[in-house]
């Protein structure tokens, strides 16, 4: 990817420092995750509990958007959380609202924008940007995730077609390829983690180049929480090489230097 996101200069060695920490096996992390970075996540979170005694229990709820299961609304809510995973943006409203233990934010990984199409049909042409024009003007329906909408209106604006394509803007990124998988949108547009391994759908590639949006996911810790020790230990975990291979497999990239 030519964009990257780097970690400061002794990322590493900080991470390892917090990893050797020592931890009671009694502590239970609770995480709140949006959808992009769960197939690393679930990949990855038997090896730490493994290897730390540390119990984790997840919960889901979309980066942004302004539905009632957006992370921010759970912790609006109440909705007790240790560690929040999420893309940059929807992080970034939480940092600011003071939701977030200032300076624990760190990016875990980055992924490009994708197509999904039904399972078995055809897969279109969005090699060059006038085929991915061409495909989306003759596309009936288009979902998008919620937190994809600035996204896709940015893409839409760009190839002059903001108002000849029909976008269907479920909250969840689940929703988004289940509505592909069942027939109610002919493409999913969104990040290309959120569309691998997922039933009923197949991925057609990524977008071109000229009109991609890398989405950024970053994990942090939750201002009030009752483990901070532990959710930093899980927090570096994921930041570390015991995580890149899932991250690899979910169609991401680790954001820190390799």
């Amino acid at each position: 990817m030519n964009k990257r996101c780097h970690a400061p200069a002794g990322a590493a060695l900080a991470i390892a420092a917090v990893l050797a920490l020592p931890t009671s096996s009694f502590a239970q992390v609770k995480v709140i995750i949006s959808g992009g970075f769960s197939a690393a996540y679930r990949e990855a979170l038997p090896e730490f509990e493994r290897t730390t005694g540390i119990t984790v229990t997840t919960a889901s709820g979309a980066s942004q958007g302004n539905g009632p299961d957006t992370i921010g609304a759970l912790l609006r809510r109440g909705e007790p959380a240790d560690v929040v995973i999420m893309n940059r943006q929807g992080l970034a409203e939480l940092i600011a609202q003071d939701r977030i233990v200032p300076g624990t934010d760190l990016d875990l990984a980055q992924t490009l924008i994708g197509v999904a199409v039904r399972a078995g049909r055809s897969k279109p042409d969005i090699s060059t940007v006038d085929a991915f024009r061409e495909t989306l003007l003759r596309a009936k329906t288009i979902a998008v995730p919620g937190s994809g909408t600035s996204m896709i209106t940015d893409v839409l604006s760009r190839l002059g077609i903001s108002t000849e394509v029909a976008v269907k803007i479920p909250t969840r990124g689940t929703e988004s390829v289940a509505m592909v998988a069942r027939g109610d949108a002919e493409l999913a547009i969104q990040p290309v983690s959120e569309i691998l391994h997922m039933p009923g759908v197949e991925f057609a590639g990524s977008i071109p180049t000229d009109l991609q949006h890398v989405s950024v996911y970053a994990a942090a810790i939750v201002a009030g929480s009752k483990e901070p020790e532990a959710a930093r230990r899980l927090i570096a975990f994921l930041s570390s090489d015991d995580a890149t291979a899932a991250i690899k497999k979910s169609g991401m990239e680790p954001s820190r230097p390799r």
